[in-house]
């Protein structure tokens, strides 16, 4: 079902309505922010947000750990309601979503204070002359979250965290098809006690994602398409604000013929099928040693026959409906397109007729090339190609002739072989014997290259993101003008050839030799 906006008779209020993709029902309604309420939201932020950043990291991580505890308290709801909304079966709602965001809640709360603790510069032989550095972290303002429908609770909540970890508000625009989600996150944010202010939460659609970079925030975190990240790019950069662009994949799995292939095929399923395929990490591109690629495609073949589809409220099923038309629209494009230039669907390979919702059939595809769309373009839906290759170097050539770079996978018993292969693959994470999970890793950095984005969430690189770092140097020789400094001579110049000589070697041995010089320069510049 596509999402609606409505005016309401009785408040003449614009709405959205949110629809389970599984069986076209209305889920519930959530106000369409306007730019007027964005700017307001934005300025209440502002507002509220020293305040807080003047707390101590402990008295923020009592706040998180209470919403924390509120979420692992109502698990269960909130899992239904993901999976009402997305469609995805409950089971991965929790694995996938909850679980997560439980870690990443319980990680950044204990472990920001240390990751953002002032950091000391090693700055060589200037520390000799009394000179040091260091680095502090200091929070944003406000920072603009623009999150996306596939993972409506965990994306948006642990940027949600790590922002308020930092010290920053937050204001978070959720996809409109999934707005229900980000108002239980901001419920419980409340329920914990939160500074009212210090996360808004304005649901919309594309006129709100725009009046929030409109609104001059500190900061956009934004996870969506490439199209719709080129947009918020360029709009933010009329007043240079910074972006953090989490975009789309056509993420590659390389299976070598030393590899685990019952494990590997088993990981290739879950991979290209897990919320039926709609993971920027999903396994789009699969490239097999043709010495095993029939035992492979045989494996997953009887792998993704087993898989039962259905509505995700059902505890016993596997693969749950799409999230909306227009994406089932395109995967039936891909495939379409890759049938016509010659490829072999050995099952799936079109919308489920037996189901009345958004379900489109787990699809393997062999006889691919990089011709088709399906190998070139993301499809973000329950399709799975797998084409062979006959050496290493022609399977590492395959994994980056794409346009994207947000993760891949390596797969061997030969752990150094497959080190070696991931570091000659071009993306943001590479995995070896393992696939999509590391977003669930709190202390591991998420993020791509190429047309895949820019910036890392998550991890230590990720709270980077959400801090202005700025340099504090200090000269503790209080009583001495710099060598440097005005005036020039003839003797100035000798010095200064000296330093380029011995100083900049980094040798304290070289550089002694300059001290007569040194001493001199100092009565010099004191007359």
């Amino acid at each position: 079902m596509s999402v609606q906006t409505i005016v309401s008779q009785h408040e003449q209020q614009r709405e959205i309505v949110s629809y389970d993709p599984g069986t076209g029902a209305e889920i519930g309604r959530a106000p369409l922010s306007s730019a007027e309420d964005v700017k307001a939201a934005v300025e209440r932020a502002r507002n509220v947000q020293p305040a807080w950043a003047n707390l101590s990291f402990r008295e923020r991580r009592r706040v998180i750990l209470r919403a924390r505890a509120l979420l692992l308290q109502d698990a269960d709801e909130i899992a239904q309601l993901i999976s009402r909304e997305t469609g995805k079966p409950v089971a991965e709602a929790l694995a996938m979503e909850i679980v997560p965001t439980l870690d990443a809640m319980h990680y950044f709360a204990h472990a920001s204070e240390n990751l953002l603790r002032p950091q000391r510069i090693d700055i060589g032989q200037y520390g000799l002359m009394g000179r040091s550095s260091r680095l502090i972290f200091k929070p944003l303002g406000v920072v603009g979250i623009i999150s996306p429908w596939n993972f409506p609770l965990a994306t948006p909540a642990q940027e949600v965290v790590m922002a308020l970890m930092a010290g920053n508000a937050v204001v978070l625009k959720p996809s409109e098809l999934t707005p229900l989600i980000a108002l239980k996150i901001g419920d419980l944010f409340t329920r914990a006690g939160l500074t009212a202010g210090l996360l808004e939460i304005l649901t919309g659609d594309g006129s709100t994602g725009a009046a929030l970079v409109d609104a001059r925030v500190d900061k956009i975190m934004f996870t969506g398409s490439v199209a719709t990240g080129k947009r918020v790019a360029e709009a933010a950069a009329k007043y240079l604000t910074p972006v953090v662009l989490e975009l789309g994949g056509k993420d590659p799995m390389i299976v070598l013929e030393d590899a685990d292939t019952n494990n590997a095929a088993r990981g290739a399923v879950w991979g290209a099928f897990a919320n039926s395929g709609q993971a920027c990490a999903s396994v789009e591109r699969c490239y097999v040693q043709e010495s095993i690629a029939h035992k492979f495609i045989e494996r997953v073949l009887a792998e993704t026959k087993a898989l039962k589809q259905g509505l995700g409220s059902d505890p016993a099923i596997d693969v749950g409906s799409m999230s909306n038309e227009r994406q089932l629209q395109i995967v039936s494009e891909h495939v379409d397109d890759a049938k016509a230039r010659g490829a072999q669907v050995l099952t799936g390979g079109r919308r489920a007729t037996n189901l009345r919702g958004l379900f489109y059939e787990p699809t393997v595809l062999t006889n691919v090339d990089h011709r088709m769309t399906i190998m070139r373009d993301e499809t973000f839906g329950p399709v799975l190609p797998v084409m062979t290759f006959k050496t290493e170097a022609e399977a590492i050539d395959l994994a980056n002739d794409s346009l994207y770079g947000l993760t891949a996978s390596v797969w061997t018993r030969n752990i150094s072989r497959g080190k070696r292969i991931a570091a000659l693959v071009h993306a943001g994470t590479v995995m070896v014997n393992e696939v999509v999970y590391t977003h669930g890793i709190a202390q591991t950095p998420w993020g791509g290259i190429k047309e895949s984005g820019y910036g890392r969430t998550h991890g230590r690189m990720g709270l980077l993101e959400l801090v202005n770092t700025q340099h504090v140097h200090v000269n503790r020789i209080t009583f001495l003008p710099d060598l440097w400094w005005f005036r020039y001579s003839v003797a100035a110049n000798k010095l200064f050839h000296g330093l380029a000589n011995n100083f900049t070697s980094g040798s304290v041995v070289r550089t002694s030799r300059l001290l007569p010089g040194l001493v001199r320069r100092l009565f010099e510049n004191r007359e």
